[in-house]
């Protein structure tokens, strides 16, 4: 005598769909169970027959009102998850990076889950757009993709990719093969075929099913998949259930929990609470055998009886990296710091001073406030200042507080619940301070923050704290502020613009970024690095080197990057001074200087300020140029590094080369090619003379 076989009823929002299921159903279960389906465009989920179980889509109902209405309270019913398979995956995988396409479902809810759910499974190189009935004509595609809903894709769009319906996913088929205790059924070849037909990306089928095996029931084949401790227990809280996780973080194992009562094994686990309030306990983090741990305590009730509870549990650091994982996820816009101490170029010594100290304080978690004029490089000693910290894994946020309105940037920076104001965006918004958990976030122009901003950010920086606008939950975060400022800080305080306790709270580790015109040799420096970059191929006359050498640099590092590009795109073989744009004839310390100052002391005073700390190595080669001409022969370097170490001064070879170069680029001295040396001229020696005078 065959079984009676188990009723099924397929519920879907339309035909195609339904029976879709119900074929997999069918094919699965074989003769162990009748099916039919049923569909709520057509109207025939009015007429539900009676079953044994329904397996309904998550997509067929709009509210459990319309649910209740269809099928009856208190019946089982299993909800349908849906996965693509590896087959689609591998057909996705050929298109080519970069590609747009339009990606077209039944519903627009349906539409967004199944994008976001290949972008789970790692297809992101293709430029999807919601396509849906009902949605606004969309032009200028030449792809379209569909998961079995061709007849949606707009009439004009030929080149279709259709993937096919996505099959009901395995969580899907183990609930219904359970609850018509079927669970015998997922051993067979049959089902693990299946399985792995399926793309996943959280745990391998293969080791799930030879888990299977070893387990007494098909209770714990669902609980060893779990990431989280489960432990359950009964109406009297006597534990009859424990996975492999929950004795992982415990260490406490199955044989010594399971028909053992709660209160004496787990006496940490609220259960006993559970069960008198038969309330939902969230989120409570205790501490066990000095590891911080968060449960999560739900009651099981059926009608007005207590069933029991399962406490699920995680290690907090656990629960942390997948919340960072989760955070990275919904920010995909690579918030990374791109670039390292070894990107910033200069050899003076202010710069090297300011690098020198930003590298120590960022081996620290302290708030860093980095000054200096527009242009000196605060970004990119921000992203530095990121790289070399223990954070450099984790996100680097960066934001300019005076770009945008101040209702804006608030919401940017804290985020918001929904329904907070008009127009945010349903479900709420993280804010960049939680998105930068673990991280550093980067408030540049910090000055442009309004008063109530500066109370907030404040509060930020005491408590490590944020609240979301129209929210009324704290929520904490670890992250590293580093902000900038254009304006002078202090000045600002004085004036009542800028809260005096920000200031200091911002103010413990200060960086001050040295402007361009103090540089000295990193004007050369910096001049060649952007024009080699830039592929200039151009040369500087001596009077252009000097009018680099002497010119105000407001704009600093941008302005200089500026003026390379733009006698890059002149195109000329040589640039003279009159081919320099009209700033610099107007911006000059030269220029300025010309009525009250001689070309000597000008050339002298340019020398001292490209030679900066270095001015007695500059002038004890004129020294020994000078020295060659009164005995008429050309000095060498190594004629010059072995009388500057008779003398204790120790120049090397690469030294004395590049000060050579830096007197030659002035019109001071005569370099030789080869071995031929170098010597001083007229020119040089006022200016050697002027020196001497000046340095005694």
């Amino acid at each position: 005598m065959s079984p009676i076989k188990k009723r099924i009823a397929v519920v879907a929002l339309d035909y195609t769909a339904a029976k879709f299921y119900e074929h997999q159903i069918k094919e699965l279960f074989g003769e162990l169970v009748s099916t039919c389906a049923y569909n709520v465009l057509n109207g025939s989920v009015k007429k539900i027959k009676e079953a044994d179980l329904f397996v309904v889509s998550t997509d067929a109902f709009e509210s459990i009102t319309d649910l209740q209405e269809c099928i009856p309270i208190g019946v089982p019913k299993v909800e349908i998850a849906v996965a693509f398979t590896n087959k689609s995956l591998d057909t996705l995988r050929s298109i080519p990076s970069g590609s747009k396409a339009l990606f077209v479902n039944l519903s627009e809810k349906m539409v967004r889950e199944a994008i976001t759910r290949l972008s789970q499974l790692g297809i992101n190189h293709i430029n999807f757009t919601p396509y849906y009935p009902g949605a606004k004509s969309i032009s200028g595609f030449q792809l379209a993709v569909t998961p079995g809903e061709s007849r949606y894709v707009p009439k004009d769009l030929n080149n279709i990719i259709d993937l096919g319906q996505r099959v009901l996913d395995s969580s899907t088929m183990v609930e219904i093969a359970l609850r018509l205790k079927f669970d015998y059924l997922l051993e067979r070849v049959k089902f693990k075929e299946y399985f792995r037909s399926l793309a996943v990306n959280n745990y391998s089928f293969n080791q799930l099913f030879g888990r299977s095996l070893q387990m007494e029931s098909q209770f714990e084949l669902l609980m060893e998949i779990m990431d989280e401790g489960i432990i359950g227990v009964n109406e009297n809280d006597v534990i009859f259930a424990c996975n492999s996780k929950a004795v992982e973080i415990t260490g406490v194992t199955k044989e010594q929990s399971i028909d053992h009562p709660a209160i004496s094994i787990f006496s940490f686990l609220p259960f006993e609470e559970c069960r008198s309030t038969r309330k939902k306990i969230n989120n409570r983090l205790i501490r066990v055998s000095d590891v911080d741990i968060t449960v999560t305590v739900t009651p099981v009730i059926r009608g007005d009886e207590y069933l029991g509870s399962f406490a699920t549990i995680q290690k907090f650091t656990e629960e942390e990296y997948k919340q960072h994982n989760l955070r990275i996820q919904l920010l995909n816009k690579g918030h990374k710091a791109k670039y390292t101490f070894d990107d910033i170029i200069g050899e003076s010594h202010v710069l090297k001073k300011a690098c020198a100290i930003a590298k120590k304080m960022a081996k620290t978690h302290s708030t860093v406030l980095i000054t200096g004029e527009s242009g000196t490089g605060k970004e990119l000693f921000a992203h530095a200042v990121h790289n070399e910290s223990d954070r450099h894994n984790y996100p680097f946020i960066a934001i300019n507080c005076a770009a945008m309105p101040d209702n804006l940037l608030e919401s940017e920076l804290f985020g918001y619940d929904e329904g907070s104001f008009t127009g945010a965006r349903r479900g709420g918004k993280l804010g960049l301070f939680e998105y930068a958990h673990k991280g550093t976030i980067f408030l540049d122009e910090v000055e442009g923050m309004s008063p109530a901003l500066q109370i907030k950010l404040l509060r930020v920086i005491q408590e490590r704290e944020i609240m979301r606008i129209g929210g009324n939950k704290i929520i904490s975060i670890d992250v590293r502020i580093v902000a900038a400022a254009n304006e002078n800080l202090e000045e600002l305080v004085s004036k009542g613009s800028f809260r005096n306790d920000l200031y200091f709270r911002l103010n413990t580790l200060p960086i001050q970024l040295p402007p361009l015109r103090e540089r000295g040799e990193d004007i050369m420096l910096l001049f060649n690095y952007f024009k080699c970059k830039l592929g200039g191929r151009f040369t500087l006359s001596p009077k252009v080197i000097n009018t680099l050498l002497s010119h105000n640099w407001n704009g600093n590092i941008r302005e200089l990057h500026n003026y390379v590009e733009y006698l890059t795109y002149i195109d000329k073989d040589i640039v003279y001074y009159d081919d320099l744009p009209p700033g610099f004839h107007n911006n000059s310390l030269s220029t300025l200087k010309h009525n009250s100052d001689s070309s000597t002391n000008i050339d002298a005073k340019l020398l001292e300020q490209l030679a900066g700390n270095q001015i007695d190595d500059y002038f004890f080669v004129l020294d020994m140029l000078h020295v060659g001409f009164i005995n008429q022969v050309a000095m060498g370097r190594l004629s010059i590094s072995e009388e500057a170490e008779k003398i204790g001064h120790y120049l090397t070879q690469q030294e004395v080369r590049g000060i050579l170069n830096d007197l030659n680029n002035l019109g001071l001295i005569k370099m030789s090619r080869g071995r031929g040396g170098s010597k001083i001229n007229n020119r040089g020696i006022k200016v050697f003379s002027e020196l001497q005078s000046r340095l005694k």
